[in-house]
Parts: structure tokens; sequence; C-alpha cells
């Protein structure tokens, strides 16, 4: 069965809100249809995900049509949806959705907030359906233009600060993917990923040349995800924009880094990703003390929980460095599970902030006497973070350390290190809200525990059958493994 336009319906779907909110004046209204346009997506992208567990082949949903063309090089508006896409496809419209529900707490200019949202899901979702890079990149950079609005005008304290802090990193990065995919283009006459994949396995361009590009991809990526020391800006962003943003940014945001990493980095430069695993390591294991460290001393929750971040994205490159199929499988498993449980645990801190005005340690506790509900939820996204066995940590981190321990044992011994750093201020951060002086605060509502329990039930569904990830996934692990046993 043939569904030609189903992608594109996926990726434009919000459209139809943003239209419907261009008329709308009243913002009650306007949240409504906030909310409700990123429902679409998701019921499209299970759609797709029920079909492919009943033997349908993904190829079937591929679209390519005539675009642009610069003068004999033809560039197609393609897509296309592999296991790997498609489970960031399903990862991003649930958090889409839940961060959408968290938008409640925004009380002015909803009408424009909600469609710059909306304008920021199509671009996510264009990410990973994008067949070819100049249209992964125009989906990139779409991801940009109302980040930076969303933060500027809805952030906090140093919103505008933030915002222009913002765009100048990841201006630069998007600046360093350009130049790479056009030297692709003019050296090769092609940006088709699959093409791409091909005609690289070749000797049309030199090894220096192909090196070069990685190490471009790098930077570009690097940024994004982000790699030490391209991270400062995440701190401010995780600090400053408002919680449903940051829940998008940390949930799927950062994740596009590691998604460009592995569909291009190992994808098109399999024998120069080799060349760099060890470097790429040591980044990863930087990134995972360096995080940790600061994750231990800071006393602002969302900057706990950023620089957490920033430490568990240096698991995504060690399992990356690792080379080999369990590392590869548990760094895909560390982007989905970080992204659940990083989104959980920020729109818990949007409850918070609700409920008490504030989010800094110092002046928050007793939380299980006020809000106990709100607390044990707290406790379960500790519990997933520092990787407790039955929850997506365990599986990801496990998997992870399982592959950089076959390869590079004293590594994987140093960042063990960072591990028990991560439970102590997961612990204490965690402890510190929980118990202590409380008062009569509002627990959580019937609208809010949906999300939260949508989101604890796939974390708990993954740590306890992780088949569920594994099993969609195991064809593009393979594939990319085998790419770099090729090239051995």
């Amino acid at each position: 069965m043939n569904m030609p336009f189903l992608l594109s319906l996926i990726i434009f779907s919000p459209l139809i809100g943003i239209v419907i909110l261009s008329f709308i004046r009243n913002n009650d209204a306007a949240k409504t249809v906030g909310i409700l346009s990123t429902i679409p997506a998701v019921f499209l992208t299970s759609f797709i995900y029920f079909m492919y567990q009943s033997g349908e082949s993904l190829e079937r949903f591929s679209e390519k049509k005539q675009w642009l063309s610069f003068g004999s090089f033809p560039v197609h508006y393609e897509l296309a949806i592999d296991e790997f896409s498609l489970i960031m496809l399903m990862l991003t419209s649930v958090l889409a959705l839940c961060s959408s529900i968290a938008s409640i707490y925004i009380k002015t200019g909803l009408r424009a907030y909600f469609m710059l949202f909306l304008l920021l899901e199509i671009g996510m979702l264009g990410v990973f359906l994008a067949q070819n890079l100049i249209l992964f990149f125009l989906f990139f950079e779409i991801t940009l233009i109302p980040l930076f609005f969303l933060i500027g005008k809805w952030g906090y304290r140093k919103k505008e600060e933030t915002a222009f802090y913002f765009l100048i990193y990841n201006g630069l990065g998007s600046a360093v993917l350009l130049i790479a995919i056009s030297v692709l283009f003019a050296k090769i006459g092609t940006v088709n990923i699959t093409d791409l994949k091909e005609i690289m396995a070749g000797t049309v361009v030199s090894e220096e040349l192909k090196l070069g590009l990685l190490v471009s991809l790098l930077i570009a990526f690097g940024v994004k995800l982000p790699i030490f020391p391209l991270h400062s800006w995440v701190i401010k962003v995780h600090s400053e924009a408002p919680i449903p943003v940051v829940m998008l940014h940390s949930g799927i945001l950062l994740k596009i880094g590691a998604y460009g990493l592995i569909r291009f980095g190992i994808g098109l430069f399999p024998n120069e990703f080799e060349k760099l695993s060890m470097m790429i390591m040591i980044l990863g294991l930087i990134n995972l003390l360096y995080g940790a460290f600061l994750a231990l001393i800071v006393k602002e929750f969302k900057k706990v929980l950023a620089y957490a971040s920033i430490s568990h994205m240096g698991i995504i490159l060690l399992g990356l460095g690792a080379l080999n199929e369990a590392g590869v499988q548990g760094a895909i498993f560390q982007v989905v599970s970080h992204g659940i449980i990083s989104a959980l645990f920020f729109f818990l801190v949007g409850i918070i902030a609700d409920r008490t005005g504030r989010t800094d340690l110092t002046n928050i506790s007793g939380l299980a006497k006020g809000m106990p509900l709100a607390a044990g939820c707290l406790l379960m996204a500790g519990m997933a973070s520092l990787a407790l066995p039955g929850t997506s940590g365990f599986i990801s981190e496990f998997t992870v350390f399982l592959g950089v321990f076959k390869t590079m044992p004293v590594i994987a011994s140093i960042g063990v290190i960072a591990i028990i750093l991560t439970a102590v201020y997961v612990l204490q951060a965690v402890l510190n809200i929980t118990f202590g002086k409380g008062s009569s605060l509002k627990d959580v509502r019937k609208f809010e525990f949906m999300p939260i329990l949508l989101l604890i039930g796939i974390i708990i569904s993954i740590g306890i059958y992780p088949n569920s990830l594994a099993k969609p996934l195991q064809q593009t692990v393979e594939t990319i493994t085998k790419s770099l046993e090729a090239d051995k």
C-alpha cells in the first residue's frame, strides 16, 4: 500500500493549527487549538509504527518530487523514513504534545506563542524525514527561528541575552554545516543521502577531504549536542527559556546533534569516523565528567538538569566512539531515554515553579508534605536519570558501557566515576526538594498528570522490555556496524 503524501502530512500537520490560530483572538481558544494541533502528528506517526509492526515496508512511505535545480544538478523534495527516523519521529510527536500541555503556564501572547511553537514542531519533524542534505538543512534552520523568538519573548529574566547567545552559537554551527553540504554538492553533484553513501564509499573524494568534512560535521553537530567546549549556550537556554520550550530543547533539539553524527558522521564517513573514534571517546568522557561535577555544585535546579544533560550527552559520544554494536545501540537508546527523562524532569520543574515561584534548591523543600504526588513523580524521574534497573536509563547506560568496556576498558572505568557522581547529584537535588519543611500546595492536577503518566510509562516500558526499542532499531544498528567493519 503506497501512501505518497503521509510523511509530508506528518511534517506539515501543525500548519493547520497555525492557520486556525491566525483567526483567533481569545487566549483560551488559542491554548486549546495549540494543544489539539500537536495530536495529528502523534496519531499519524503511531499509524506508521503499527503498519511497520504488521510487516509493512517503510520504503513504501517515501516521497520524491521535482523541486530545485542548480544548473545540471537537480535537488528533489524527497522524504524517507527508516527505523531510526521512526523512533525519533515518535519521540518528537509525543514530547511536542506533552510540551504543548505544559504551555498552560504561559500567560500572555498565547496566539503568537503557539504559532511559533507549531512552526518549531514542523522543523523538528522535517529534520528526521529529510532524505537529502539541503532539505535537512532547511528544516534544521526552521527550528532556529521560532526558538529564538520563543526564548526572547517568553523566557525569564535574561531572556533576550539568552536568545541572542543561542542564535550566535547555533548560527555558527549552521554556517559550518552549510559549508560542508556545499562542498559535498559541488564535489559529487548530489545531496541525496542514499546516493552519497554509495558514492562516498568509492574514491571520488580524497581521504583528506573526507576527514575535513567529518570534522566540520563534528563541529556543526557538536554545537547542537553539545560537545565541550561548545556547550555554554545550553546552560543559558535551560535556565532562561520557558519550561515547554526547554522540554523540547532538551528532549529533541539536542538530539538532532546526535542524530546528525549518527546519520551523516558515521553514515557517510565510517572510515574517517573510526580514525577519530579515540578523540570522540575522550570528548565524551570530558562531557560526562565535566557535566557531572558541575551538576554536583550548582544550586539552581534547572542548571543541575542542564549540566546533567551535558553529562548524559557524553554517554552518547562514548557509545558512538566504541564502534561496536553494543556501543552504537546504547548511544541510540540514550538519545531516546534521555529525551523522555529530561522532558519529564522539566515538566515537573514547571509544576514546581508554578506553585512556588522558584526553582533554586536553597528555597525549595518539603514537596512530599505539600505535593506528595509531584514528589513521587520527581523521585521516579530521578531514579531513571541515575539509571535504576527497570528504567530506560539503566538499559541505555548499561549497553553503552558494555560496548566501551569491550574496546577501551580504561576510558570505561573512568566514565564509571561520572555514573557514581550522577547518583550523588540526582539524589542530592531530589531529596533536597522532597524533604524538609513544606507548606500546603496544590498537588498535580488531572491534566498535568496525563503527560507525566505517559512519560513515566515509556520510561518503565523501555526499562522492562527493551526489545520494544531494540527490535525496531536492529537493522539500523547492524547497517552502521557493518559499514564500520567494511572499512576496517
